[in-house]
């Protein structure tokens, strides 16, 4: 146990980034090409378009009111979101504002190291207007989703969160999974600990967003790795969730 500690507080430093300086090459300095930018998406899969994130009415707009009343929420009404609110949430949480270069690198709504921003973001859509049940991935370079698996997931998504109900009954519940090539390929040993802070930026923009349109969530780092990935179809090494957030209407 002391053991296992210890390690847990040296991956708290920022030592990883020492190691780069003793000779460690990373994939860029040796002149690899770059991961893509996002995961692939196909002529035959089955989107779904969102309306303009910016054309939805705020209900707070002072941000001091906003992070003021910014708190974590697991009671939420039966109520269903609107497919605008939907959309406004991605868009707050890894909306794409321009591509740099040659698809270089994404200036995005939240900060990233070196603008690598390794994740995709998956959702369990369970109450959300104007769109079915069921598994969706968010392509944010087209801001649309694609459609994984239509279906109801509410028991497979409790059990998943350790049995927390409210990430399975909630409208939607949003599933972070990063794709640690995309850091690596740039910083090597030095990424890993500037992802998990990244997916924090990530999370804390969902809040934010939420407060200004009266929704609640709440961050969930509890949950179980492999049942959770293997729901939203991943494979566990290449990419693999890290972080979720049910979202749900206020009571």
């Amino acid at each position: 146990m002391e053991k296992m500690i210890k390690e847990g507080r040296e991956f708290l430093k920022s030592n990883r980034f020492e190691l780069l300086a003793q000779n460690i090459e990373s994939d860029q300095s040796r002149g690899l090409q770059q991961p893509p930018l996002e995961k692939p998406v196909h002529e035959n899969d089955p989107f779904v378009d969102l309306p303009d994130p910016k054309s939805l009415s705020l209900k707070e707009s002072d941000m001091i009111k906003i992070i003021e009343g910014r708190e974590s929420r697991r009671l939420f009404d039966s109520a269903s979101m609107t497919i605008e609110q939907l959309s406004y949430l991605l868009w707050a949480t890894q909306g794409v504002k321009s591509i740099m270069g040659n698809h270089y690198a994404t200036k995005r709504t939240v900060p990233s190291a070196g603008a690598r921003h390794p994740f995709e973001t998956y959702l369990w859509i369970n109450r959300v207007d104007g769109v079915n049940r069921g598994l969706y991935r968010y392509v944010a370079l087209q801001h649309q989703l694609i459609l994984i698996k239509e279906g109801d997931f509410t028991k497979e998504m409790i059990k998943a969160a350790m049995d927390q109900k409210f990430a399975g009954e909630c409208a939607c519940t949003f599933v972070w999974a990063v794709i640690p090539y995309r850091g690596e390929w740039r910083y090597h040993v030095g990424s890993h600990k500037t992802m998990l802070l990244d997916a924090g930026h990530v999370c804390q923009n969902l809040y934010l967003a939420c407060q200004s349109i009266g929704l609640g969530t709440c961050a969930i780092a509890a949950y179980f790795q492999k049942p959770l990935d293997e729901l939203f179809q991943l494979d566990g090494e290449d990419e693999f969730s890290v972080y979720l957030a049910p979202v749900g209407v206020l009571k």
